[in-house]
């Protein structure tokens, strides 16, 4: 057993995560809402005059989005996407060539001093920085080039839930009209409510089968990675469960050895191209005694019908938050108050 001696602990829906990633689906509908005719104008401006690359700048769950941007932009686009170490503006102080570039950088609270650099040295090197960001008063709002609100209001949990989903969002929606494509612009329209019945959907399985355990991988692939990598860190922060995530390629080069009988394994099968091999890996695992859950339409943890595989990222990581709010509690833990962290982590 793993459980630890805490004060009283509230009722799974009571806790301020529970309710803030309820509340995702009215964050993204108002989201896509009020930003519809300046993402409207950057895709028309990005349709004229395209960059030569993306460039993302983020940390933390931020980051995790900023996997999904590369995924998707690429996928999408064509557009050669690259992740920006914000170590090397703010701490080696190296002048990186953007010129032209989009500089996307992600925060929800547009303060830490490492992003803030980076975001000023892609301005001097002349690319356009636009930022997904909650805090509209920030320092990082002011000097972006473009700003894209997330919407989100207030998010008092420590574990970022809604602004996530709302970063996942907002990508979604500048590559749909940047792309001009019309079933992706259709599907914006669905995905809210797509959202409501993946937090009612059943991953009470996981939450059970994960109440005891202590160390877990967490598989995804292409568009299904960031939601992968969002979950290990929630594992970790929420509950004190050590969980790794990998793409279901990589986890062949090396990380495998360590499955073999009872070794915990959580899927996430994004319904596209990379979906067969993901299952494909899932089913080797179950061979060699692994226990593993799938999060598929037909699977353990079922996924709510996405109205595009793009939406279905941002579906699983709903579904998961509910299960992992719940599972913090089965093991002792606050999810609203992880130990040695704070709201908003300000780095060098």
């Amino acid at each position: 057993m793993v459980h630890e001696a805490t004060d009283a602990l509230p009722a799974p829906e009571r806790t301020l995560m529970f309710q803030e990633a309820a509340d995702s689906a009215v964050v993204v509908a108002r989201q896509f809402a009020r930003n519809a005719a300046v993402v409207e104008q950057l895709g028309e401006t990005l349709r004229r005059d395209p960059p030569p690359f993306v460039v993302t700048c983020a940390r933390g769950s931020s980051d995790h989005a900023a996997t999904y941007a590369k995924y998707l932009l690429e996928t999408q686009l064509g557009i050669v996407t690259a992740s920006a170490s914000p170590s090397v503006g703010s701490v080696y102080v190296a002048k990186q060539n953007v010129r032209g570039a989009l500089y996307l950088v992600i925060s929800q609270s547009g303060k830490s001093p490492d992003l803030l650099r980076n975001a000023e040295a892609a301005r001097e090197g002349r690319a356009r920085v636009v930022a997904l960001v909650n805090a509209e008063d920030s320092p990082l709002a002011q000097l972006a080039d473009i700003v894209l609100p997330l919407s989100a209001g207030q998010e008092r949990s420590v574990a970022a839930t809604k602004s996530y989903i709302a970063s996942l969002a907002g990508i979604l929606q500048l590559v749909a009209y940047w792309k001009n494509d019309a079933p992706m612009r259709d599907a914006l329209q669905a995905l809210p409510d797509s959202l409501h019945k993946a937090w009612n959907a059943d991953w009470s399985s996981l939450t059970d089968g994960l109440e005891d355990v202590r160390n877990l991988f967490v598989l995804g692939r292409g568009l299904g990675l960031a939601p992968a990598q969002e979950a290990a860190l929630k594992f970790k922060e929420t509950c004190g469960l050590h969980a790794e995530a990998y793409s279901s390629a990589e986890v062949r080069h090396g990380p495998m050895a360590l499955v073999g009988p009872g070794f915990p394994v959580l899927a996430f099968a994004q319904p596209d191209e990379t979906e067969a091999g993901t299952l494909a890996m899932a089913d080797e695992f179950r061979a060699r005694g692994a226990q593993v859950w799938v999060a598929t339409e037909r699977g353990d943890l079922p996924l709510v019908r996405a109205p595009h595989p793009a939406c279905a990222p941002l579906l699983t990581i709903q579904s998961f938050y509910r299960a992992i709010n719940a599972l913090a509690l089965r093991r002792g833990h606050n999810p609203d108050l992880p130990p040695h962290l704070n709201k908003v982590t300000e780095t060098v």
